[in-house]
């Protein structure tokens, strides 16, 4: 999503964002940002919730198509930031949007979470509009991890990411068994059952980073929008987050400073320069060096790795 993006303000009418002032008027929101009636982790049994599923890898998740079209926005009576932005994702696609700092990236990722609504053009999930479906509709289709998010520090992890499962559940009802199952999942993939009952504000950059990445995991989207989700993670959990969004299956849309990981994980790739598409296409035809030396005003060269088949950039200044 450019690499600094500022701290979220409170959650917009009708957007998927919300932030911690925010949370305790509204309940919930569509990011699952939200503090059920009897805690996140409260649980009141009842018959249809005794049917417990764990884990992530449900028989019923499924990736949806993405389309944006003409995306364009901008600040009001300013021009567009971001102009003319289209592109078509089949279900499972991992979308990896790389450019400049100042070039857009954060700012599409806002419109496909409904953060911002745009000056012009649409954006379409399994063909309906994401602004023509309500903020819980929008919220069991789409999640977004972002560089920076109001965060809920005073719970602890288990409850933070217990929250993905506010759009699920009727507002004010608690957790149930087969929600709780799909939380332990989420914390299992990330990694993080040893820091279930550590509050949030006590973590790391990283490890708070994996927290946002499982409460979107809990959320069970179909779309998962992510703003540098490798930043502030060390090598290992850098690795184990990007083979994640390979094994997921759902629609992934990523924003990536780093090139060599794009060719290894993004199926497309979308270049902005400016605001606008520099390139869009599989990856390994856009990210060439002529377009990557133009675009990042560097000399780019691909060099193969030895003993194997990659590629990985190298740069100098021109």
């Amino acid at each position: 999503m450019s690499r600094a993006a500022p701290a979220a303000p409170a959650k917009q009418e009708g957007g998927i964002i919300a932030s911690a002032s925010a949370v305790s008027r509204s309940q919930w929101t569509a990011n699952g940002a939200g503090h059920p009636a009897h805690g996140p982790e409260a649980s009141i049994p009842r018959d249809e919730e005794l049917h417990f599923t764990s884990g992530w890898n449900r028989p019923d998740l499924q990736a949806a198509s993405l389309e944006a079209i003409g995306l364009s926005w901008g600040p009001k009576g300013k021009p567009c930031v971001l102009d003319d932005i289209s592109f078509t994702l089949e279900p499972g696609e991992i979308l990896g949007v790389v450019g400049p700092n100042g070039s857009g990236k954060s700012t599409l990722l806002r419109l496909l979470y409904r953060y911002y609504r745009p000056r012009r053009g649409r954006a379409v999930v399994d063909g309906s509009d994401i602004w023509s479906m309500s903020a819980r509709a929008a919220a069991r289709n789409i999640a977004a991890v972002l560089q920076e998010q109001p965060a809920p520090f005073a719970l602890t992890v288990r409850e933070t990411v217990a929250l993905g499962r506010a759009p699920h559940r009727p507002p004010l009802s608690a957790n149930g068994l087969e929600d709780q199952g799909i939380v332990d999942g989420a914390m299992d993939r990330l990694d993080l059952a040893g820091l279930a009952h550590r509050r949030l504000g006590t973590l790391s950059g990283g490890e708070r980073q994996r927290v946002m990445v499982a409460r979107a995991l809990a959320q069970q989207p179909r779309v998962l929008l992510l703003d540098e989700p490798t930043n502030h993670l060390d090598i290992r959990h850098q690795l184990e987050i990007l083979e994640l969004l390979k094994d997921l299956g759902v629609t992934v849309v990523c924003s990536l400073h780093d090139l060599d990981a794009a060719l290894d994980y993004a199926d497309r790739a979308l270049v902005l320069s400016g605001g606008r598409t520099a390139a869009i296409g599989r990856t390994g035809d856009v990210l060439s060096t002529n377009l990557v030396s133009s675009v990042f005003a560097v000399d780019a060269r691909l060099e193969r790795m030895p003993d194997s088949a990659r590629h990985r950039f190298a740069y100098s200044l021109n």
